[in-house]
């Protein structure tokens, strides 16, 4: 695999969808206790599906929900799938850039904030901190701690409430994580991930909050054997269960990979198997990838309809970097030529798409541009200028 996760950045790299784990204030210029760094995947490839052949559309994903290439399981080698060509039906729809969402939570530290607070004279800061600075977007909670998890995560709900603002959280810590890959690790095994998940939504409070579930953790299951994943899939839909319970207004989605990997009827039965249809309130698509909001968006629908379920379930989709929309087959890694895509909003406009989301920050490097993870102004401009 190359050095690449659907969902984060390498494990260990300082991402800057951050994990608070001190109290933060709800104001944008108020910085929490403390904040740990977030492991980022680098983007996978597309991968084909275990049971059925690869999407003729596939294309690489990226880092965060998209995840970096895939690695070898640690049961069994196997080559790294490649990525497929891209979509090219229809050119990508031109891009609005709204101001700065009222709905969701900013996070008052980020590596594009420390970078602009950083560099007040930087012909780049302007750009960079309008664009993609000032958006709001996901905190990753990566490091599988179960003494301090409700602790980080309420000092996030506790300032996003505190700001009348509804925050965006990824909750990545399944055992098995990226199946051995670039961002490998986790629970040491699904009874601990579940007191874990416990722990983090004694955090949620009361207030409206989203929940990105496990990148990768359906999408990408095929390193387990048939039993392994379904006591994944089983422990996903009681982290979700959990979470409702403990915060009936937690919107909890479930990981759908992206319309360049499996087929929406293949993946629509893993999200089955894993009790979406019944647990939660829909599917998340694209996180850390390229792909166009509208074939996302259509991608999602079908992948809904084939789920089946009650008519309220939705789907959110990571629009960060799909401004552009995907690059040729194996350039996954920083590649150029991308945008920035849709704003972050709740207000999409669009059947059944709850939210575009920036899952994965713009800027932060897959590999190739700097270590995964790391920040690189030239980056962020290019994909904010692009």
């Amino acid at each position: 695999m190359v050095a690449a996760a659907s969902a984060v950045v390498a494990v260990g790299a300082v991402s800057g969808l951050l994990a608070a784990s001190g109290g933060g204030e709800g104001n944008d210029t108020a910085r929490p206790a403390e904040v740990s760094a977030v492991p980022e995947l680098p983007p996978l490839p597309a991968r084909p599906s275990v049971s059925a052949s690869p999407s003729p559309s596939a294309s690489p994903s990226p880092s965060a929900s998209p995840s970096p290439s895939p690695s070898p399981s640690k049961s069994a080698a196997r080559k790294a799938p490649k990525p497929s060509k891209p979509r090219s039906a229809a050119p990508a729809a031109p891009v609005r850039h709204d101001p700065v969402s009222a709905a969701l939570y900013r996070h008052p530290e980020s590596q594009a904030l420390d970078w602009v607070r950083a560099n007040p004279g930087d012909s780049r800061r302007a750009v960079i901190e309008s664009r993609i600075a000032a958006q709001p977007s996901a905190v990753w909670f990566a490091e599988y701690n179960p003494g301090s998890i409700t602790g980080k995560v309420r000092a996030v709900t506790s300032g996003a409430a505190a700001a009348g603002r509804v925050p965006v959280l990824v909750p990545y810590a399944i055992p098995d994580r990226d199946c051995g890959g670039a961002s490998q690790g986790g629970a040491p095994d699904l009874g601990a991930y579940d007191g874990w998940i416990r722990g983090f939504a004694d955090g949620l409070g009361s207030g409206e909050v989203i929940v990105v579930l496990e990148p990768d953790a359906v999408a990408y299951a095929d390193c387990l054997s048939g039993g392994e994943r379904d006591a994944r899939y089983a422990s996903l839909a009681r982290a979700a269960r959990t979470m409702k319970a403990a915060n009936p207004k937690a919107r909890v989605y479930f990981d759908a990979g992206h319309s360049g990997w499996h087929p929406p009827a293949t993946m629509a039965g893993m999200l089955r198997a894993a009790g979406a249809h019944t647990a939660g309130d829909g599917i998340f698509t694209n996180v850390a990838n390229f792909h166009t909001t509208g074939d996302e968006a259509a991608y999602a629908r079908r992948v809904l309809d084939a789920l089946g379920g009650p008519s309220h379930l939705g789907a959110v989709i990571d629009t960060s970097r799909n401004g552009n929309g995907a690059p040729g087959a194996e350039e996954w890694c920083d590649p150029s030529g991308r945008a920035i895509g849709q704003s972050p909003t709740t207000r999409t406009g669009s059947d059944r798409i709850d939210a575009y989301l920036w899952v994965k920050l713009p800027g932060e490097s897959d590999g190739c541009r700097g270590a995964a993870g790391e920040f690189s102004p030239d980056w962020a401009y290019e994909l904010a200028t692009g």
